[in-house]
């Protein structure tokens, strides 16, 4: 059975179910050059109906730690350690660690798009370029269902109506570079939602997309949460589509949690430096005109040259030294639902 998150604390239970449970999940890369810890201890919970926000800047590890529940992560990448436990059936089946099973294992081809499901971060890379968009969507529900080709054809056109793909009976005959980045992220939506899943994963579901379309397709991703009490995980870099969207945040820095809790806590009251520095960053109609906005000075250190102690010190405006340049922050407990890993509340190495 999966261990309750963070078990030196009795947290409240949040509203739903939890679904899938991440736990000190560790994923390297060993190269001749040394070795990248792209995914380095990583934990949470993700529950039904509910969205779970991870948030942060390109290279911290956001798209690897969803890649990493899926078993798809590129060699020579490799889980290191943690535990990855699903609780199928939306619930109600008995727990699955997936960290456990071969990435090429009939139980994880069975997982993915059945139980889990990710929207890539970019269709048109993502698609196929030699099959229709409606071939495609009927391949995963062919594998993962006894429906005939027929069948399958029209469960295709119903889920592209589904997400708002005009004429879907002529679409579904279409190829991917005909559609446009709107419509290709709408059909990866629907490819997504062909087997019912139960947790869906959306990377970067915005990326180069116009302002109008980002919002149609957060508010359709919104509204099919809510028909079918999906589990949401939304990876993104933009913290006003987390501010939009998620319930609760998880904010990542070079591999490593270094804050979480409910989305309200994290915008009203940030704790930790790096998410205040995140929030500071985003332009507000509120500032006074012609001003500059602020940023986070430096930037990310090439994963084969991290920084001894706490990853962030060199950034960071509250740096202690003597303290954060010797030894990494342990996680503190902030209330029932706020964590933080930094100095500045106590945490030890």
């Amino acid at each position: 059975m999966p261990p309750t998150l963070m078990a030196e604390r009795a947290a409240a239970p949040a509203a739903g179910t939890p679904i899938l449970s991440v736990r000190g999940l560790k994923t390297y890369f060993r190269a001749d050059d040394g070795v990248v810890r792209a995914v380095d201890g990583v934990s949470f919970d993700v529950r039904a109906g509910r969205t779970l926000g991870i948030v942060g800047e390109s290279g911290c590890g956001k798209s690897i730690t969803a890649r990493s529940i899926l078993g798809i992560v590129d060699r020579p990448g490799k889980i290191e350690a943690g535990e990855v436990w699903l609780t199928p059936g939306g619930g109600t089946g008995a727990p699955i660690d997936l960290a456990k099973l071969a990435s090429d294992s009939a139980e994880m081809r069975a997982i993915r798009g059945k139980e889990i499901a990710l929207v890539f971060q970019e269709p048109m890379s993502s698609f196929s370029h030699y099959y229709t968009v409606g071939n495609q969507i009927m391949e995963a529900i062919r594998l993962h269902s006894d429906a005939t080709k027929q069948q399958a054809h029209a469960r295709a056109v119903e889920l592209l109506r589904l997400v708002g793909v005009p004429k879907p009976e002529r679409r579904v005959d279409e190829y991917p570079f005909q559609l446009s980045g709107g419509l290709r992220q709408r059909v990866m939506i629907a490819m997504a939602l062909a087997c019912d899943p139960h947790v869906l994963i959306a990377d970067e579901p915005t990326t180069a997309l116009d302002v109008t379309t980002q919002a149609q397709i957060l508010d359709l991703m919104r509204e099919l949460q809510a028909k079918r009490a999906l589990a949401l995980i939304l990876i993104t870099h933009d913290m006003g589509v987390i501010a939009e969207m998620a319930d609760d945040v998880v904010v990542m820095y070079l591999g490593r949690v270094v804050e979480r809790g409910p989305v309200d806590a994290i915008f009203h009251d940030p704790k930790h430096p790096y998410t205040q520095a995140l929030l500071r960053s985003i332009p507000s109609i509120m500032a006074t005109p012609r001003t500059k906005l602020a940023t986070i000075s430096g930037s990310i250190p090439h994963p084969l040259n991290r920084p001894t102690g706490c990853p962030f010190h060199p950034r960071c405006p509250d740096f202690k030294p003597g303290v954060c340049d010797k030894a990494e922050p342990a996680t503190t407990v902030i209330d029932d639902r706020r964590e933080v890993a930094c100095f500045l509340y106590g945490g030890g190495a």
